[in-house]
């Protein structure tokens, strides 16, 4: 797909714009397309497609322990690059719509912790966050940066050899080097070890779904960041929006669930097209 023309932009830009300054009350739903330019690659192509193997599912993770060596053998590469990322242009521009503008609430269902960084306040993670790792023996917490040492210790002159980035704190490494890594367990427990974060075929908390139902509640409009819905956690809300009567704004590269449902639709530059709204909007 070509890169919009900068009038092309400009014009996206404008019409955000416009109709951002008609609500006062926006819920914000959030997705991989908003952390790509951090260097954190996204799951999907602009046809709504998998670009790469689904990922781990709580069945296979919590049930079959090649499944879980395989997963912390590739986070084990994958988390410093994952650490190193930093809010781009679209997590500012959100920030600042956030505190200057119209936007009440971001749902993300990214797990990077990014919008945070960038200072947006009102934010739910609504898959959790990478950046903490749960006991499911114990379920004492901790920080996912101190089990990196504790890797390390239990894989002395380990070598994954070649490696890619992959989504989430993932990195695509040799199979013979999964099968060489010795995986983490709790050293209270001794218990199996699982980043904070909502797997496929795992629930998102109840308690962080209904906040997240309550904010729509109070909304007067929705607007979709860089997400294309195929996950159903993040469409039901655009549906529940269409529902109620919502205006919803889709701003995406690339097919979405919800694109019949919008009124309207945007294909620009994440970053670009959120930094010149908030501009024209006088929030930057």
């Amino acid at each position: 797909m070509p890169f919009p023309s900068a009038a092309t932009a400009d014009d996206d830009a404008s019409r955000l714009a416009d109709w951002l300054s008609r609500h006062r009350r926006i819920f914000v739903l959030t997705g991989a397309g908003c952390s790509t330019a951090s260097g954190i690659p996204g799951y999907r192509g602009d046809d709504g497609r998998w670009t790469r193997p689904p990922p781990v599912t709580w069945q296979g993770f919590t049930g079959d322990p090649a499944v879980y060596r395989r997963y912390w053998a590739r986070s084990h590469v994958g988390w410093p690059r994952f650490e190193r990322a930093r809010p781009n242009q679209a997590h500012h521009a959100l920030a600042l719509l956030g505190a200057r503008g119209p936007l009440s609430l971001v749902v993300t269902q990214n797990v990077d912790g990014l919008h945070q960084r960038a200072g947006s306040e009102a934010v739910i993670d609504l898959h959790g966050r990478l950046d903490a790792v749960v006991c499911l023996g114990c379920g004492v917490r901790r920080p996912r940066a101190s089990l990196q040492e504790q890797l390390d210790l239990l894989n002395p002159g380990w070598s994954p050899g070649p490696a890619a980035a992959a989504p989430d704190g993932d990195a695509d490494i040799a199979e013979e080097a999964e099968h060489a890594y010795v995986p983490p367990h709790c050293p209270d427990c001794t218990g199996l070890l699982k980043p904070d974060v909502v797997f496929f075929g795992e629930n998102v908390p109840r308690a962080r779904y209904l906040a997240a139902c309550d904010a729509l509640e109070l909304a007067d409009a929705m607007l979709v960041a860089g997400s294309s819905l195929m996950v159903y956690s993040g469409f039901r809300f655009a549906r529940m929006a269409h529902e109620r009567g919502l205006p919803l704004a889709v701003l995406n590269r690339g097919v979405t669930r919800a694109d019949a449902l919008a009124g309207l639709r945007l294909e620009g530059d994440l970053g670009n097209t959120l930094a010149r709204a908030a501009q024209l909007l006088g929030a930057a």
